[in-house]
């Protein structure tokens, strides 16, 4: 099984220092390799394909099993356009071998390059070679017993070749326009945590595979202004209230037999997890549009009839989860994390298995013993562990913690050997340690650079509601010398990403704005994830009032104990966090005085279908939810500096949410600034514009607040 460990994700500033830490691991089941990634430092973003032997005698060994310069012959990658947008719903940034799959046994990997499909053999000896693919080559992955390789391509077939390069047919091809095989639609991808879109049976003789069919949604143009003679991209975007893609799944045959796989999709259209693992057969997790009933159905491979397995309703919304829905070994036991009794708990088979101490993340691995979970502490905790996660063991005998250190901890295991991942706040990158029944035998090395930065936030919890809370002040400030400071609120805020948490280089950017004067507060107020089932719900249909009132609240409690001076306040953030910065200085700007508004949604009915009606339900039956919710009916109350940054070729929050605003404020008379920022996505992966954006940010800011 390959998993991709990581941590939340950097600003491009502090990309660099990520760079050269190993990544995606995975453990061969027999114990003796762990496969990893890793690029040459933390100044290089190309990975290498490498492998850590771990011998029963002798010394752990590491070794390069595919060389991305090598193989490609020294010329720099080419990426098909589908390609470059994979990488953006993945928010991958860095090149080489950026993903990869092996067999069962994990002797073979596969992997694409510039489009063409590669393969590595991962026992000592082996070579890496190119494969004969009908390509470009999208997402390949071998069958458990290694004789093939399945892939898709752009034009939407899901394709299959022997492993010695012979034998290179089409599984299936697109039907109609807009129909595409084994791929991912977007709403998956950038929501659902669901990247692939076809699973190979345990036996390598048939494949699960989902049929995607964009035509129905609705198509948006995305143009570069600066360069006038390119034509605009096409995408398939569904926002709110309008169509999604249709998904259906088959089971494919290596005999070109093929079975559809039966639901009520009318009910259910949503296809959110599916699963396939040695000794049961396909389960999968659909759920309905508005999100507050799912099914998991059990799939019969050979007539394509659907079992329901367990039914799950909310008044709320349900959420989505890492690693689940699995099997236990032998498929005696579905695995599943659940809302129930207002706890996020682990449940295996009809047991609840953990207790209201713990707030459950995901499943990292299903045992033949016990199932290892990532958690944090949850409401009934003994002590609350602010930004802390951990891992945790759990069995019908009980739950025992498998991580002891404080810090941020996340693992892949493949029997009796576990990568652990941990990073910790006091100190930079993260250590991966080689545990075999839990004794460190290796640690494989990160060439990640030390940064020039220390960060040195504090960890608390704010004001009656006890908000998760940072807080950074300049690099030896002197309360006497230096009396109270400017504030800067650099929040996220939302859902799905949590900012107070125990890892040095997340705060990086903090600290740097810091260095230049702020005290930086960051605060993960109601919607943000890691507490409870409750705190995280309690956002429903009001975005605009509970996310910004914990801003508010988290503020004005660290002043009585922190040097801020309420005087000068400002607020800046991306995404969501820039949404909630230009709210701030539209709604509240008697706490706040100035914004920087980085890749704001400023109407949500712009935004896409899966995320936003999750949270503020259907815009036709609720279209008072969305403009209470709308920046752009507040336009002409802007008092304060407002600063907008928007990448021009940003396909997730695309520029039109900010060139709204701007005509808004335009037509209401009210200044602000606008900062188009040429050729640049959602992530803003190049490191000179991102560098930059902070000296233009800091530039603004102190101008804002002097005035």
């Amino acid at each position: 099984m390959t998993t991709e460990i990581s941590f939340p994700r950097q600003h491009s500033r502090t990309q660099r220092f990520t760079l050269g830490a190993p990544r995606s691991f995975t453990v061969a089941p027999d114990g003796r390799r762990v496969v990893f990634l890793r690029s040459g430092g933390g100044a290089e973003r190309a990975n290498l394909l490498q492998v850590l032997d771990l011998p029963e005698q002798g010394e752990p060994s590491e070794r390069v099993a595919a060389d991305p310069v090598a193989l490609l012959g020294g010329g720099g990658e080419e990426l098909t356009p589908q390609e470059r947008a994979r990488r953006e719903r993945s928010r991958e940034s860095s090149s080489g071998v950026v993903g990869y799959a092996t067999d069962g046994d994990v002797r073979l990997a596969a992997f694409a390059l510039s489009g063409r499909l590669f393969t590595a053999g991962l026992l000592p000896g082996d070579t890496a070679r190119e494969l004969p693919a009908a390509g470009p080559v999208l997402d390949p992955r071998p069958s458990p017993d290694g004789s093939r390789i399945a892939y898709t391509t752009p034009g939407g077939e899901l394709r299959v070749i022997a492993a010695d390069g012979s034998g290179d047919r089409a599984l299936a091809v697109p039907d109609a326009p807009g129909v595409s095989w084994g791929q991912a639609e977007f709403i998956a991808q950038e929501e659902m945590d669901r990247n692939r879109g076809y699973w190979w049976s345990p036996q390598g003789d048939r494949l699960l595979a989902a049929r995607v069919d964009d035509s129905p949604v609705q198509r948006w143009w995305i143009a570069d202004p600066a360069n006038p003679e390119r034509p605009a991209a096409e995408v398939a975007y569904p926002r709110a209230g309008t169509p999604n893609a249709e998904v259906t799944l088959a089971v494919l045959g290596l005999d070109g037999g093929r079975v559809d796989v039966q639901w009520d999709r009318a009910a259910y259209p949503y296809l959110a997890r599916a699963h396939w693992s040695a000794g049961g057969s396909p389960v999968i997790l659909v759920q309905a549009r508005d999100q507050r009933s799912q099914l998991f159905l059990m799939v019969n491979p050979a007539n394509g009839v659907t079992t329901p397995l367990h039914a799950e309703e909310d008044p709320v919304w349900l959420d989505l989860f890492s690693g689940v829905p699995a099997w236990t070994p032998g498929g005696g036991r579905l695995v599943r994390i659940s809302d129930e009794a207002g706890v996020r708990s682990l449940v295996v088979g009809t047991r609840v298995l953990t207790a209201a101490g713990l707030h459950v993340h995901a499943v990292l691995d299903v045992g033949a013993d016990d199932v290892l979970i990532s958690a944090s502490a949850g409401e009934a905790a003994d002590r609350p562990e602010v930004g802390e996660v951990h891992l945790y063991r759990v069995s019908d005998e009980g739950v025992s913690r498998f991580t002891g250190e404080p810090g941020h901890h996340t693992a892949v295991r493949s029997g009796s050997v576990t990568v652990l991942v941990s990073a910790a706040l006091d100190r930079p990158g993260s250590r991966a340690a080689v545990l075999r029944d839990g004794k460190e035998v290796a640690v494989i090395a990160s060439y990640a650079e030390t940064p020039v930065i220390t960060a040195r936030p504090v960890l608390t919890l704010a004001g009656r509601s006890r908000i998760p809370a940072a807080v950074l002040l300049p690099t030896g400030y002197d309360r006497e010398r230096d009396g109270l400071l400017p504030v800067l609120m650099n929040p996220y805020g939302g859902p799905h990403a949590r900012q107070v948490l125990a890892l040095h280089n997340l705060h990086l950017t903090s600290q740097w704005f810091a260095d230049q004067g702020f005290a930086v507060v960051v605060a993960d107020g109601r919607g943000t994830p890691g507490r409870s089932p409750a705190w995280e719900k309690s956002i429903a249909f009001d975005f605009a009032g509970a996310t910004l009132d914990d801003q508010v609240e988290a503020l004005q409690a660290l002043a009585g104990e922190y040097p801020l001076d309420l005087a000068r306040v400002a607020i800046r953030g991306w995404s969501y966090g820039g949404y909630l910065a230009a709210l701030a200085v539209l709604r509240r700007p008697d706490v706040f005085h100035a914004a920087v508004a980085g890749a704001p949604v400023t109407e949500w009915e712009l935004y896409d279908t899966h995320y936003t009606e999750r949270y503020l339900g259907d815009p036709a039956a609720r279209p008072e939810v969305y403009a209470a919710n709308s920046l752009i009916e507040d336009a002409a109350k802007l008092s304060r500096p407002l600063q907008l940054i928007h990448g021009l070729a940003d396909d997730n929050v695309v520029v039109a949410h900010s060139l709204r605003l701007s005509s808004a404020l335009l037509a209401a008379g009210r200044p602000h600034e606008v900062l188009p920022l040429s050729g640049v996505t959602h992530m803003t992966p190049q490191e000179e514009v991102a560098e930059n954006l902070l000296l233009l940010q800091v530039d603004f800011l102190r101008r804002s607040l002097r005035g």
